[in-house]
Parts: structure tokens; sequence; C-alpha cells
């Protein structure tokens, strides 16, 4: 029976996903493809999707290149398929599914001339680069977690995170890449969370886990290792919370044999865990020019950035873009009451301070590099910016600039 809660309280839940889900092997393996043809070729224009399933990985899109290396790049790609399914750690062929015997099946052609005309800068209507698309972007922030991020979400992917190290270092042997969290947090009346009410891993296992007083052990150990050094003390009361290990009875088939995987499938698990809303676009095996990813990465840092200069507790931005046209449609903040201004000298200022074209996003960001293949898994949102400009779209650089901008409206 579900928990009585006090008058005002509800709870909240997000998931996340190890890197050796099927759809994340999917979105790693397009990730990867993207970041080999970056890495020769900045200007490289990708959309690359693929499936996984038992023994099988094919990858399709649209790729257009620009020189021998990009070329040479683009002729690799079975390679660097395999080199990305062996990183995640499907090598033994007992799960049907490893880097070595799985058949890698490419079918890639070019981009539309049509998309290319409105996206290249002077080819189209307008002179500046166009969007890739269409289409309506969101950026979600608020205080709850240091990173800006919400509590559930930030918890479900820290649960991740140490399930891959708990496995890679053997600490709990048997364990394989497959895996899922789940987190469910009661807030109070006022928004703000109080403790966490509900966990759940399901790992994928090696045979030597079936079996009932087996699963419990394995229960014990995933408790220990991988759950407890992941709660935050404030809201984590072992007493008073409910822990799922497993809650099917075992885990042994999974993987891509399990389920198969597709690119883009897991998009509330990349975002914000269902408490910011998702425009729509998938992410992974996008270059920069499709603003799906692009204009997402800056609506959280225009978002993150607003919430850290103190303009707003919590917030959520919306863009939206026409295709082949370089200024945003549509620019909306929504502060959900938290505002210190109106939200009409929010949008204004994020229009005054934030470049918002698509060349604009890509320059401020540094979106051209090789840095896309570490946001296939644990979110793209959250992350701590690495030293080759991974992450730069959570890098709170920008609340000096907007705090100067707010004062003309205090």
């Amino acid at each position: 029976m579900p928990k009585e809660l006090e008058s005002g309280h509800y709870l909240f839940t997000s998931e996340s996903v190890s890197m050796g889900h099927p759809d994340k092997v999917s979105d790693a393996v397009s990730d990867a493809v993207l970041d080999s043809l970056l890495a020769v070729d900045p200007d490289a224009r990708v959309a690359c999707e693929t499936l996984c399933t038992t023994g099988l990985v094919v990858i399709a899109g649209e790729v257009t290149v620009h020189n021998d290396e990009a070329i040479k790049a683009l002729h690799n790609i079975e390679e660097t398929a395999r080199a990305t399914v062996k990183r995640i750690g499907y090598t033994d062929p007992a799960m049907k599914f490893d880097s070595e015997s799985c058949a890698v099946i490419r079918t890639i052609h070019g981009q539309s001339a049509d998309i290319s005309m409105g996206v290249t800068s002077g080819e189209g209507l307008h002179k500046e680069q166009g969007a890739g698309d269409q289409g309506l972007m969101f950026g979600f922030a608020c205080k709850e977690t240091k990173d800006l991020m919400p509590v559930p979400i930030d918890i479900s992917h820290k649960l991740m995170e140490k399930h891959v190290k708990v496995r890679e270092k053997n600490i709990i042997k048997g364990l394989r890449p497959d895996a899922k969290s789940q987190v469910t947090v009661e807030y109070d009346r006022y928004n703000k969370p109080v403790r966490i009410d509900t966990v759940v891993i399901s790992t994928q296992h090696t045979a030597d886990w079936n079996g009932v007083a087996k699963q419990k052990k394995l229960h014990k150990e995933v408790l220990k290792h991988i759950i407890e050094p992941c709660m935050p003390k404030k809201l984590y009361d072992p007493k008073n919370v409910t822990i799922h290990v497993n809650p099917t009875g075992q885990f042994e088939i999974g993987g891509p044999h399990g389920d198969a995987g597709l690119t883009g499938r897991k998009i509330i698990v990349d975002t914000y865990g269902g408490r910011g809303r998702h425009g729509g676009g998938a992410f992974s095996g996008k270059d920069p020019s499709k603003v799906d990813r692009s204009a997402a990465y800056m609506a959280r840092h225009i978002a993150k950035n607003l919430v850290a200069a103190d303009i707003c507790d919590v917030c959520e931005v919306q863009l939206s873009y026409a295709i082949g046209v370089p200024e945003p449609t549509s620019v909306t903040v929504d502060t959900y009451g938290s505002n210190k201004l109106s939200e009409d000298q929010i949008s204004q200022i994020v229009q005054d301070v934030f470049p918002l074209t698509p060349s604009g996003i890509i320059k401020h960001l540094g979106l051209k590099k090789p840095i896309y293949s570490v946001t296939s898994s644990h979110g793209h949102f959250g992350r701590k910016p690495g030293k080759n400009g991974e992450f730069s779209w959570e890098k709170t650089d920008m609340v000096e600039k907007l705090k100067k901008a707010a004062k003309k409206y205090a």
C-alpha cells in the first residue's frame, strides 16, 4: 500500500539507464560516429541513427563531409561501432551481443540538398546560417542540487554512474552492462524535496546470481555498494524508504539481446527526468546545426545561468525555430512564480545577453568539437564542464552579465 502523505505533499519519480541499456548503446554508437567525423571535419553534417539487437548493429542516416580525412572516418564506421560496443562492456559472446561477433550494417547517404541550402550560410533565403529544422526546445534549472538539477533525475544518474564503477572494478562480481534506476522523492507543499521514498535498481548479471537466495544476496550487495553511497544524507532514511533490486526475480537476459535498442528513445532520461518539458527532438548522432540538440543545450545554459544569477529559483526556457531561419520564432521564460523580475523582462534580458541564432549558439558553446560521446550516458545536463569543451552549456559564465542587465529593471 502507498504511504500516506501529509496534506499538500506529493511524490515525483525519475529514471535513468546505464550505458549498457540497448537504447544507450545505440546513442553511444551514433555519437561516436559523430565525434569521429567532427574530429577531422568540424563542418560535417551528421544525422546518424543506430539500431542494435541480437548480434547486429545497423547504422543509418544522412552524412555530408568535406575532406579526405572525413571520408576515411566515414569508411571506418564499423571499427568505430565495434570500439564503442567494447568500451561499454559487451565483450562476452554469452550475452549474444558482443563487439567481436556482432554484424555491423551501414546505410548512409548525403544530407538533403534542400535542407543544406537552408542551413548553409549564404545559400538560402537568409545570409546567416539557418536552423536545420523547425521545432521547439526546452531548458530547465532549479535550486534542488548543486548542479541546479531536479533531485530525482540527479540521484538516478548518480546510481547508474556508480553501477558502472562497481561493475568495471568487479566490486560486485558478475554484473553485466545493462541496468536501470528509478528514484521517487517526496516533495512538500512548497515544492521542496523532503525525503527519498523509493529506489529501484535493476541490473543485468551472469547466471551465478539466479535463484531466490542469490538474488537476496545481490540485493544486499547492490544496496551497500551502489545505492547507499549515492543517497544524500538529508533526504535518505534507511528505515523509511522502499528499496527494490531486480524486482522481477532475476535479470540474466538483457542488453540488445533482451530488447532492441534505438537512438533517441530515452529523451526524458537525457534531459530532466520529466520535471521540465521536452521539445520532442532527440540529441544523439546530430551535429550542432540541428537545433534539436544545440538549441536545447542553449536553453539549459540560459535557464541554469538565470537561476545561478538568482533572478529566479526555478526556470524553464523555451526556444523555437523555423527551418532555414536564423532568429528564433519565440523565446519564452517560465519561472513557476519564483521570479524576481517579470517574465517579460527576463525574456528580454535573455535576448539581449545570449546569442540565439544557430551560428551564435554554436560559437558561444563551442559545439563543432568532438565532445558528444560522453553525453550518450548519464544525461546531457547536470554534468561538469570538461577541459576539451564537453558540457560547455553547464558553465555559469553568464551570471555577471545577467545581473548587470537585470539592474536596469530593478
